[in-house]
């Protein structure tokens, strides 16, 4: 029975990871970008969800809502405060500028994280269930909440793939991913597409960020381990992969499942490290990425 409610409760948190890992792989994969301020994000969507809904009667679905568009106004905010002054100064070499945005980010994402603490406290708060109640899924009770986190996080990925490989624009990606130069050449614009990208990106942070403050819950102190787990996704699925990253997203999802049941929920973040670990010295490339 054990074995099951680790089955069930490991895609939950696997799909979660899934659905923001996929906006940091979409990230790197168009932009070139590493955002180390990926957990602070989440963090700021869950916690406004929640103080939106506690505080101020928005209900579940409101405070959910309210917290999604916390997450896109926390990107847009990295990235016209942060990545695009670094990307457009002169004075930074183009051959160093790669350091200097994992910097920024990692700086930005600590005063997220500061600021956070301060606003909100650092104890760990939990939205309310958007779906009260439990099921039985084969002898175990579920909450029904798990189950539509679930079949929310894949419907958002579903959407992502259809935008990505059926419409003009998810073309328009591709090929910025591709030849970002060759795509100027034809006339299109890299800045536009750029803010693209961080809409898509904040909209799938955010919504990761309140689905899980509906889950296990968020607090200002998750923000280096969020952006640990995402980071150790990316590169174990191979940078840029999104199709590695979802089967990464189910490897670390499952192994702090596993450790959280079995040895303490305060070690849930341990297993992302170690995999990161263990993956740079193996398989540095990731399970789907290229040399």
């Amino acid at each position: 029975m054990l074995a099951l409610q680790i089955l069930i409760d490991g895609f939950a948190i696997s799909a979660l990871y899934g659905l923001a890992a996929v906006g940091f792989t979409l990230m790197f994969g168009v932009c070139g970008v590493l955002n180390l301020a990926h957990g602070g994000i989440m963090v700021i969507a869950g916690l406004v969800g929640w103080w939106a809904a506690a505080d101020y009667g928005a209900g579940a679905y409101g405070g959910a809502a309210i917290g999604v568009l916390a997450g896109l106004v926390a990107a847009y905010v990295t990235y016209f405060a942060v990545v695009r002054p670094i990307q457009r100064s002169r004075v930074i070499p183009r051959a160093e500028e790669e350091i200097f945005l994992l910097t920024g980010t990692l700086l930005w994402g600590i005063m997220i994280q500061v600021g956070s603490d301060y606003v909100f406290s650092n104890n760990p708060v939990t939205m309310r269930a958007m779906i009260p109640g439990v099921m039985s899924i084969a002898g175990v009770r579920t909450p029904r909440n798990e189950v539509l986190i679930g079949v929310v996080c894949w419907a958002a990925i579903g959407l992502l793939t259809l935008l990505v490989n059926r419409t003009r624009l998810g073309k328009q990606l591709l090929a910025a991913s591709i030849n970002p130069r060759g795509l100027t050449l034809l006339g299109f614009e890299l800045s536009r597409i750029y803010l693209v990208v961080w809409t898509i990106y904040g909209l799938l942070a955010g919504l990761a960020g309140v689905l899980l403050a509906s889950f296990i819950g968020v607090s200002s102190a998750n923000a280096g381990a969020l952006t640990a787990s995402a980071f150790t996704i990316v590169i174990l699925g191979g940078l840029g992969s999104v199709p590695g990253s979802l089967i990464a997203a189910y490897v670390v999802g499952y192994a702090e499942t596993i450790t959280a049941y079995l040895l303490a929920p305060t070690l849930r973040p341990i297993p992302a490290l170690l995999i990161l670990v263990v993956v740079i010295y193996v398989r540095p490339q990731g399970l789907l990425g290229r040399r």
